[in-house]
């Protein structure tokens, strides 16, 4: 089920997740002042709107309090990003992701609501929105254009089998490097490994059969 996310700033950060979450089916608000930057992102979105994002009224307008997620991407302005945090937080949005400058501005992007912060760089951007839309990745390293490693939750039918039953390289095109179970943390698993409920795999695979896996669960 697609999510949908309102994004504040469009600095490169700021558009780097935009971007990637529409190239998933996402429904992306997208909010700045300025209005060049607003017309650049038009296409690429599924809204861009030129607006002050510490005008309540304006993000009233906007419904922003509908939306499942908020990225304050916005960390030059210390005053405009906390008070969109404050106001996102407000309004009821369920999760808020927030891009700081320093630790200072950490601390009290935290205490006025932000549930994550961060200090990316533009590359990060991608990570970062395969994090959120996905309900089965946990983390998410991009080692290239192609390949990745992920963290994800098993599937129920996976339960009660081996690695060896169920065969991922050959059925996913995965290779499980690691197995959580709990706080311990087998490396390497052999082939006899049984996966049991409540694990967490560590897979490494291509982008394409990763996503798939992802739809599929």
């Amino acid at each position: 089920m697609s999510k949908d996310f309102v994004v504040f700033g469009l600095g490169k950060f700021g558009r780097s997740v935009a971007q990637t979450l529409s190239e998933n089916d996402c429904d992306v608000l997208a909010i700045d002042k300025n209005l060049d930057v607003i017309q650049e992102m038009s296409d690429t979105v599924t809204h861009a709107v030129q607006a002050d994002v510490t005008d309540v009224d304006a993000l009233n307008a906007l419904g922003v309090r509908n939306f499942d997620a908020a990225i304050i991407a916005i960390s030059n302005n210390m005053q405009s990003s906390i008070m969109a945090t404050i106001l996102v937080k407000e309004m009821g949005v369920p999760f808020i992701l927030a891009k700081a400058q320093n630790e200072i501005h950490k601390k009290v992007l935290e205490k006025v609501g932000a549930d994550k912060v961060i200090f990316p760089e533009k590359e990060y951007g991608v990570r970062i929105a395969n994090n959120l839309i996905s309900d089965n990745f946990m983390d998410y390293i991009e080692l290239s254009q192609d390949y990745s490693i992920v963290e994800i939750t098993i599937w129920d039918e996976w339960i009660g089998k081996t690695l060896k039953e169920l065969n991922m390289r050959a059925k996913y095109g995965i290779n499980v490097m690691a197995i959580r179970k709990g706080e311990a943390i087998s490396i390497t698993p052999g082939a006899d490994e049984m996966i049991e409920e409540g694990d967490i795999l560590v897979v490494i695979g291509g982008n394409d059969d990763l996503k798939r896996i992802n739809i599929q669960k």
